[in-house]
């Protein structure tokens, strides 16, 4: 019971780093996401690439599957995604075609990221979506979860 009030306490995005720091310990690159509808988180992930040998497997792509099978709808509309890193290129489209309301990430992706780097996705006149955007949540704690990873690994 104690924990359950200890999540409910926890704003998305530091529930969304939860995830991120469950997927390190799965070896998974730690990124994580949730799923905001009326103020309730209905879908939270880690990625899974590699558990899963999923290359579509991103903590996002996760998240928003199982929003979309517990709503039974394709369009999550009325929800926000809370994610630790900007959204690459798949992702982001994901998040247009699903329809999402609001978008918010924490640290930046110069190298992979598509939503302020690389195609900015959002941005293309061929993007039938567009999310509001806030970026630079917890963004150092998110980008520091990553360096730590990769540190650990070279």
């Amino acid at each position: 019971m104690g924990q359950q009030i200890e999540t409910m306490l926890k704003t998305p995005m530091e529930q969304a780093l939860d995830e991120a720091r469950a997927a390190a310990a799965r070896g998974e690159v730690p990124v994580g996401a949730v799923i905001v509808e009326n103020g309730a988180i209905i879908a939270r992930a880690g990625n899974e690439t590699r558990g899963r040998n999923d290359p579509t497997a991103h903590a996002e792509m996760v998240a928003i599957r199982a929003a979309a099978a517990r709503l039974g709808a394709e369009r999550l509309a009325g929800c926000d995604l809370y994610v630790t890193l900007e959204p690459c290129a798949m992702c982001a489209g994901a998040i247009a075609h699903a329809r999402l309301r609001r978008l918010y990430y924490g640290a930046e992706d110069p190298k992979g990221g598509a939503v302020a780097h690389g195609p900015r996705f959002f941005a293309q006149p061929t993007c039938h979506h567009r999310p509001e955007i806030y970026d630079g949540l917890a963004a150092r704690d998110a980008a520091a979860l990553l360096t730590g990873f990769f540190r650990e690994r070279r």
